[in-house]
């Protein structure tokens, strides 16, 4: 015994001037082992727990499920009543439209009869009447031939520079009305420059607008034309060529200069072309105007890239609306959202009013049960002699306490229960 506890005395780690003896480590491990079996038992106490929580949880929406089940079984019942109901009625609707179809093709057939006849006499006036205007159509020959000179002093009036430049502003302002609301846009706006461009076109969320110029410099272009039918050769061709290339570059430089203005209008500002024809040759044959116009900051648009540039315009503008709405359509959401957690508590509300008129109605069959039963036996009874008047109590209680049935006196009569 001596020599255990020398062992256990004995000391075997040495942590600075700490002294640990076997008997210690051992004490200190021992107290370890029940720490680590305690919190095993804790934690399995916390996983049994939690999985009874769980299953409690899952029997609930198990019953909301059956019962949800059940609502669903009754509608779909009503339901097929009701299809029933819908195919008995366009049956009815079905027989009475053959009926009317067929009284209406008859007078039909009468009503064409009397048509064609009529037609045929129609014709023949048409034709009388087809002379007639074959004398106006002469007439009208020799107005087109006055028309012709007008357009020819028409054509006239387009070489003049004003009025061809009205016309591509005429132009462009025809295609932003037709893609934009009037509140998106403005013509001839004045700037904090004092410069007025062709078109203004106004971006969501107080972003800057969109400058749109309509002018552009079409001299020089139809000399250019002009040297391409053989009007003076090369020569002709290659200073009309520098002319445009000159006229655009100014254009250019002016609109930067005029219509770029930081935090008012954006970057970026649209150089409206009114011919289709002149922007392909001036991608084609003009690369070098196009790559100084993008180094300006400006967009050369034909009249189908300006629509193309309205119509995503206008998804942006309709964007911005729908935003501006999306705080309406959740108000309307956390509304819908209460409406329904009214509607499921009235739901179940419904349910246990249900149940319990079920209750009630058990009950009252339990009690009818018993009328009956007590009725039964009042028509087995049967008349017995008189016993000395005395009173014969019956062999079977009921709920009323056992109270017994007689009549005293001479002449009574006892009642006697006949067993069932």
């Amino acid at each position: 015994m001596n020599d255990v506890s020398l062992v256990f005395s004995a000391p075997v780690l040495r942590l600075g001037a700490t002294v640990f003896s076997l008997g210690e480590l051992l004490a200190a491990a021992g107290a370890l082992l029940f720490f680590l079996i305690l919190l095993l038992a804790v934690s399995l106490w916390r996983s049994s727990r939690t999985r009874a929580l769980a299953e409690a949880e899952a029997a609930a929406r198990a019953r909301e499920a059956e019962a949800r089940l059940a609502e669903l079984a009754r509608t779909q019942a009503e339901l097929q009543g009701r299809m029933g109901t819908i195919a008995e009625i366009f049956g009815n609707r079905q027989a009475e439209l053959t009926k009317a179809i067929s009284e209406r093709l008859d007078g039909m057939t009468s009503r064409l009869g009397q048509s064609i006849t009529e037609q045929t006499r129609s014709t023949h006036e048409n034709l009388a009447k087809l002379q007639e205007r074959l004398a106006v159509i002469d007439t009208a020959q020799n107005k087109i031939q006055s028309l012709a000179g007008q357009v020819v002093q028409l054509q006239q009036i387009l070489s003049n520079k004003q009025t061809r430049g009205a016309f591509g502003q005429s132009r462009m302002e025809a295609i932003i009305a037709d893609g934009l609301p009037p509140s998106a846009y403005e013509f001839q706006a004045t700037l904090s420059n004092g410069s007025r461009p062709d078109c203004l076109v106004k971006m969501p969320n107080g972003a800057p607008s969109l400058v749109i110029d309509a002018k552009f410099p079409l001299e020089a272009w139809n000399a250019i034309r002009a040297a391409a039918e053989g009007e003076g050769g090369p020569d002709a061709r290659r200073y009309a060529e520098a002319a445009f290339r000159r006229d655009v570059e100014v254009h250019i430089k002016a609109i930067a200069e005029k219509y770029l203005i930081p935090g008012e209008t954006q970057d970026t500002a649209f150089m409206f072309v009114p011919s289709e024809s002149i922007f392909a040759e001036i991608h084609e044959n003009f690369e070098a105007l196009v790559q100084r116009a993008h180094r300006a900051r400006i967009v050369i648009v034909s009249p189908s890239l300006l629509m193309l540039s309205i119509q995503v315009i206008q998804a942006v503008l309709k964007d911005a609306r729908m935003r501006e709405q999306a705080h309406l359509i959740q108000a309307e959401v956390v509304k819908l959202m209460q409406d329904v957690s009214r509607l499921d508590d009235r739901v179940r509300k419904l349910q246990g009013h249900f149940l319990q008129a079920n209750k009630d109605i058990d009950l009252i069959l339990t009690s009818a049960d018993k009328v009956v039963k007590r009725g039964a036996k009042i028509e087995a009874l049967e008349l017995g002699a008189p016993e000395g008047g005395s009173a014969v109590e019956s062999p079977e209680g009921d709920e009323d306490g056992g109270r017994s049935a007689a009549i005293g006196g001479q002449g009574s009569l006892r009642l006697r229960v006949v067993e069932e």
